[in-house]
């Protein structure tokens, strides 16, 4: 299918809907008795029943399997900044995505403007959902938003961080499995310092991970625009998230460019932009390197050079090549598993034991397959199922759930 037919076909999908969602009544509306039960005077009791223990609502209503998906469409897939409105159609796959996978009813909420009081904003819908999904807002807001609502009562989790953290572990434990190589010797080169780069960065490396949950890289070092992040640049101290990131990560302080951070690294992690990794950096890498390029749609380095470059294995963000890095495989079962045992929160040790579960997935990995596809419907189960255990194991699970 070529660029041009792939453009023409996905604007009449959407327009035979319009759209890809739909609500539909799960009662029957066809008599009077109908009305009086679902609605007035009949709903009153549910909503006194509500009222006197708010945990009914999970048995009552919609709220125990109804997540948000929240955007103000500042980062949405590589088009940028957008805004909300253009964003709904990505936000609109994602519910589809969620219904289709686990059974999860989600709907799509794009916020207008650029308010300071954005986290404020969403915290308010929390009565109405029993998950929230953060997803396509800008780095570093995206971090500041999440972290401010982690207490409100009900999972909150940007997807673009940890659904991609996710999925990158799963893979990058295969990778090692295929290649016949120990996970903590490695040393990462991750090209993209965003939400994407950010999360993969603080998973590897178990940054602000409790120990004995995770199992850190020997080392990491993480190149934005600038280049690579070490202590002594300037300007480094009016960003916390890259202050965190050269504190924790670039043990031996290198300085420079892109080129300089893949020199003698085992693995590179790609999340940034098309092209901005040649042959000849891939080559530089330790023998037979792992090669991660998730730009999308045109990542870093094409598959066909990195391997032709020495690369032992290569994963994209593509579908049309081997080893898709794509989110569907963890954030269907990582809601999932939160909304079954109605947890607070998405916890680290939910999202490791979800990145294990995924790589568990591939019982035996090859070069070639160190992921399932996205459309292999037992991996959301088996992920959810990861997660249940996980908060059970923690205590963070809701009693009664």
């Amino acid at each position: 299918m070529t660029p041009d037919d792939l453009e023409r076909r996905a604007l009449a999908l959407h327009e035979t809907g319009p759209g890809k969602l739909e609500v539909r009544s799960t009662v029957p509306l066809e008599t009077r008795e109908d009305l009086a039960l679902a609605y007035t005077p009949g709903v009153a009791a549910v909503c006194r029943a509500i009222a006197a223990d708010p945990a009914a609502a999970y048995r009552y209503t919609v709220k125990g399997n109804m997540v948000a998906i929240v955007t103000d469409g500042t980062a949405v897939l590589g088009l940028g900044d957008i805004g909300p409105l253009a964003a709904l159609p990505v936000m609109e796959g994602k519910a589809a995505l969620f219904k289709a996978f686990a059974g999860i009813d989600a709907f799509p909420l794009c916020f207008s403007g650029h308010e300071a009081d954005f986290a404020d904003r969403i915290r308010s819908i929390a009565p109405a959902f029993g998950g929230i999904n953060l997803e396509d807002i800008a780095a570093p807001r995206c971090f500041a938003v999440e972290e401010a609502l982690q207490d409100c009562g009900i999972p909150v989790m940007h997807d673009d961080q940890h659904g991609t953290a996710i999925v990158v572990l799963a893979a990058l434990l295969n990778a090692c499995r295929a290649t016949g190589r120990r996970f903590e010797e490695q040393t990462i080169a991750i090209v993209g310092a965003g939400a994407a780069g950010y999360a993969c960065a603080r998973l590897l490396k178990c940054i602000g991970y409790e120990e004995g949950y995770c199992r850190p890289v020997r080392d990491i070092v993480v190149c934005d625009r600038e280049g690579i992040i070490h202590h002594g640049r300037h300007g480094l101290y009016a960003n916390k998230y890259k202050y965190i990131l050269a504190a924790e990560t670039n043990r031996t302080q290198r300085t420079g460019g892109i080129a300089d951070a893949l020199r003698g690294a085992d693995v590179v992690i790609g999340v940034s932009g098309p092209g901005v990794i040649t042959a000849e950096m891939v080559r530089t890498m330790n023998p037979d390197p792992i090669v991660f390029a998730m730009a999308n749609p045109t990542p870093e380095i094409w598959p066909n050079e990195a391997l032709a470059a020495g690369a032992a294995v290569v994963a994209t963000g593509r579908s049309d090549f081997p080893n898709q890095v794509n989110n569907v495989l963890a954030f269907p079962g990582v809601f999932r598993g939160a909304l079954d045992v109605r947890t607070p929160r998405i916890t680290d040790g939910m999202k490791i034991a979800a990145a294990h579960a995924l790589a568990a997935c591939v019982p035996d990995p090859t070069p070639d397959r160190i992921l399932p596809s996205p459309l292999d419907r037992s991996v959301a189960p088996a992920v959810a199922a990861a997660v249940r255990e996980a908060a059970l194991r923690a205590g963070t699970e809701t009693e009664g759930a």
